[in-house]
């Protein structure tokens, strides 16, 4: 089993924008090639159900999870349902900075296939964290990874930016 944090802040985009602008799975496939489908539908008792089809290591990676929404607390916890991860959950989270916003997401994932954990779980770890950072970036107009210079300068790279990369933040 393994455990990932990525962190990105923004100096312009208020919690609550960002928030909603997280919030919104089924935008993620125009931001990010990886991501190759996100359908979102609502269960009866108001929690949403989002199907994800990702492209990761030659192939599809499948599942469906059930997203809990918080607004109010500018959260949404998901754990897997069905699909090719033994175990996958995780929460985004998006606090006031200023008058900026800091966007964290976290997860711990199992592929139970316990003889490739070596070398399954550090790639999806990769892969993960470098698309998030890409797909807050692209929601955010920009965003600056705090702690993680691999994540910031494989962003620079993936979004073409020319310049040097925003200064990494540390805590």
């Amino acid at each position: 089993m393994r455990s990932l944090h990525i962190e990105l802040r923004s100096e312009t985009v208020s919690a609550d924008e960002a928030f909603s602008r997280i919030s919104d799975f089924e935008r993620y496939p125009g931001l990010v090639d990886e991501v190759r489908d996100v359908t979102v539908r609502t269960r009866e008792d108001g929690h949403l159900v989002s199907d994800w089809e990702v492209f990761f290591r030659n192939g599809p990676l499948r599942w469906s999870e059930i997203d809990y929404v918080q607004p109010d607390r500018r959260r949404i916890v998901f754990e897997q349902l069905s699909g090719d991860f033994h175990m996958f959950r995780g929460a985004w989270t998006v606090t006031p900075v200023n008058h900026g916003s800091c966007v964290r997401f976290e997860a711990t994932f199992d592929f139970g296939i316990p003889s490739l954990t070596g070398i399954l779980d550090p790639i999806a770890t990769k892969v993960l964290k470098e698309g998030i950072a890409i797909i807050v970036y692209s929601l955010l107009g920009g965003a600056t990874v705090i702690g993680d210079p691999a994540v910031e300068a494989a962003v620079a790279r993936k979004v073409g930016v020319t310049e040097e990369p925003a200064r990494v933040l540390t805590r």
